[in-house]
């Protein structure tokens, strides 16, 4: 019977541990995950100081709207943790917005090679965020669901473990990602 008791008790903190285990693994997944978010948001602010100088060249007197750019990525650096960036990069990305807008008033910009690579580069950047969001934001789905089910539940929140926020698109961004392409010729 004695056997018995301490083969039970053994599987019970083999479980536990083994559970445990699990969340620690899947809250480093998620750390890991915004870490590749952040490094891609940082290229992308390293490149915006580029992007606005060589408008500025073209389109010097657009004063607000370069201020405007370079006030976003300011706060977008500035940002921590998944909430404060989505909306801090939704700031960004409408700014940005507003500046490949102003370019199509001058030809000779849209046409300057360092304009159109650094274009070019950002496209390809918002695609790496964006691709780095989807696996961070599936680590933070996974991570919240570990702790909430059971047995995990129990202890979880005594352990430290507590949920993550998703590193969510701001209302502007959605509108630009649900709006459908514009092709002029």
């Amino acid at each position: 019977m004695e056997w018995i008791v301490i083969g039970v008790a053994a599987a019970v903190v083999l479980w536990l541990v083994f559970v445990y285990n699990r969340l620690v693994a899947l809250r480093q997944t998620t750390n890991q995950a915004w870490a590749d978010v952040d490094v891609q948001l940082k290229q992308r602010h390293d490149l915006v100081p580029n992007l606005v100088e060589t408008v500025k060249g073209y389109a010097g007197h657009e004063r607000q709207t370069l201020e405007q750019v370079v006030a976003a990525r300011n706060a977008a650096v500035a940002a921590h943790g998944p909430g404060e960036a989505g909306r801090a990069e939704a700031a960004l990305s409408g700014a940005l917005g507003r500046l490949f807008a102003l370019a199509e008033s001058y030809p000779d910009l849209k046409a300057a090679t360092n304009f159109l690579e650094l274009q070019r580069d950002l496209s390809d950047l918002e695609n790496r965020i964006a691709a780095a969001r989807r696996f961070f934001n599936n680590a933070v789905s996974e991570f919240n669901a570990a702790i909430e089910q059971v047995p995990a539940v129990l202890f979880a929140g005594a352990l430290g473990f507590r949920a993550r926020a998703f590193f969510e698109l701001g209302v502007d961004e959605r509108k630009v990602v649900e709006a459908p392409p514009r092709v002029a010729f």
